[in-house]
Order: structure tokens, then sequence, then C-alpha cells
């Protein structure tokens, strides 16, 4: 082999490193969290995610035509819900005239070709911050399911191309379609957080929203009932078969780096798009250690992406998805 097979000579300069380069991203690989409140010309920088923002709607249409402009094209919403409207159930998850309801239409009415994703889960709506209603200390799976079922009718009414259940709870894809078909919404789509794990990793996410789990006598404390065992990886592989059975048509795997084996199990076992959320703790990381010049940001950044995609993912939920493409 040596000298006549030399592996570098495919390396010499960058127009070849980019001819035989065997992973690539572009603006179409991304979807775009957005975190919106009330109010109005609100855009307030989250303490825990710097350069990244609460918006209120107005702000919301402006950074909607400002992303579709990049080659951005699918958003990701949650919303910060204010304290009045918590309970136990999630009352105001199913207001046709909530902040969700109105953040879809904002956007459907500011950018229409735009692909509008949502956060179907409890905990923004929660008293307690679970992403399901609590029933005598315990994570009621099954009255959980219902009321998941109306929340994902709701947004689909309000203009949603897809619902992402972040959840965890079991069968409740199944329950979602149902209700969705019933009612006509045959071309609302579903991404499901099938392996989503009980990371520590979320934190400045829930600071975000204020989301977090409360500390009250007899509620628990954190979401490992729900969300998967971070030890676990053939687990993975059962939750996104049976989601994808159930009827979801986009499976995700959250947190990203963390678990890359598992979206390239779940990428060599499924026949159905692969999403991978870069969430906020990983976002976090690297902006502390940029920002104290212990890292190139832009160079982790990107390095980072693709070992998302090179893992198997279809799409990528980051938080650097705007500065990602400005390098692009």
């Amino acid at each position: 082999m040596y000298p006549n097979q030399r592996f570098r000579r495919l390396r010499t300069n960058q127009a070849i490193r980019d001819l035989v380069s065997e992973t690539s991203i572009s603006p179409n690989d991304f979807i775009v969290p957005l975190f919106v409140v009330e109010g109005e010309n609100i855009k307030e920088e989250i303490p825990s995610m710097p350069d990244y923002y609460r918006m209120s709607l107005d702000i919301l249409s402006k950074e909607i035509k400002l992303i579709w402009n990049m080659g951005l094209k699918s958003v990701l919403v949650f919303v910060k819900v204010e304290e009045k409207y918590k309970d136990n159930k999630g009352i105001e998850a199913v207001n046709p005239k909530g902040l969700m309801q109105r953040a879809i239409d904002t956007i459907k009415q500011t950018v229409p070709e735009m692909l509008v994703m949502t956060d179907v889960a409890l905990d923004p709506y929660s008293m307690y911050g679970h992403d399901g209603i609590v029933n005598n200390g315990v994570i009621d799976n099954d009255l959980t399911n219902s009321f998941l079922a109306e929340m994902a009718l709701s947004h689909a009414k309000a203009g949603a191309d897809f619902v992402a259940p972040s959840d965890m709870m079991d069968g409740r894809i199944k329950i979602m379609r149902n209700r969705l078909e019933k009612e006509g919404f045959h071309h609302t789509g579903i991404m499901s957080y099938s392996a989503k794990y009980a990371s520590a990793f979320y934190g400045p996410f829930r600071d975000a929203l204020d989301s977090a789990p409360v500390d009250v006598k007899n509620i628990p404390k954190d979401k490992k009932t729900y969300q998967m065992n971070p030890a676990n990886r053939k687990e993975a592989i059962k939750e996104t078969l049976a989601d994808i059975e159930e009827g979801a048509d986009i499976v995700m795997v959250k947190p990203g780096l963390c678990y890359l084996d598992i979206v390239r199990d779940i990428a060599n076992t499924v026949d159905v798009p692969v999403a991978a959320y870069q969430v906020s703790g990983e976002y976090a990381m690297l902006k502390a250690a940029s920002e104290k010049a212990w890292l190139d940001h832009d160079a982790v950044m990107l390095e980072q992406l693709l070992a998302i995609k090179r893992s198997g993912a279809s799409l990528i939920a980051s938080y650097f998805a705007k500065d990602a493409v400005k390098l692009l």
C-alpha cells in the first residue's frame, strides 16, 4: 500500500477536503427553538443562555422574517406562561386565545410557508413544573395523555404543521394521532421526543420558561419516573419503535451530544427522519467557555453540529442555528 496509497492526498487543500467530505450541514437541517412571552416590545436575554431571548409576539414576527430570509424553514415554539395561569391540569394549554395559539397564528400570518412545530407538554403550564398531571403524588400517565391530545388538537386548530410531544408518557402518540384524525387533521404531523433522557443538561431551558419541578412535599422533585435513564440504550430503541407504530412521523433524541450513540442506533433501525436536540446546557457550556477564550466558539460549534449530523440525525434542533447559518 504505502507509498502508492497516501491518505493525506485527499487532505491537501480546502478544495479537495470539501469535495470528499462525507457530512455537510445546511440551513435545511435546522429547527430553530423560540421562546415566547406575553407583552409588547419585549426581547429579554435569558441569563443562562447568552445571546438567546424570550420574545413578545411583535418581536417574534420580526424574528420570523429574519430567520426565513436566512434560509431557515422550521421553528419549534415554547411559551413562558404567567404564574396566574398555572394549575395542575394545564387548562390554559387548550385556550384557543392562549399564548401558544396566538404565537402560531403570528408566525403563520408573518411567513405562511414557515414550518411551525409546537411543544406539547404540561410543564410550562403546571404549578408543579411537571410534564403531566400529578395525582396522589404520582404523574398520572393516562389522564395526562387525554389532556395532551386536546392540547395537540388546539395547536393544530391554531395552524401548527407539527406537534412535538416532549412529555414521555406511555402511549401518548397513539391517543394524540387518533384525536387529530377524528377531527380531520390528517396532515398535521407528529415529531415525537421518543428518546428523551432525564438529563442534567436542561437547566438553562427550565430557567427560560420557569418550568423546573418545584420542591413541594409529596410531589416528585425530578422527572425520572417518565424521562429515560441515561444509563439505558436498548430502551431507546423500544420507545422509538413504539412511537412510530403509534403514528409518529419524526422521532427525536434529546439531548444531543452525550447521546450520539443513541442517535446512530435509532438511525440504523428506523425508516423515518431522526431529529436530535442540541439542548440548552450544551449551548450554555460552549458560550461560557468561549467567553473565557478557552474554546473557539465558531469552530467548536460547527464541529458539534457536524458530529450530530454525522451520527445520523436528519434534523437538528439547535440554539446555534442562526450562528451556524451565518458561517455556512
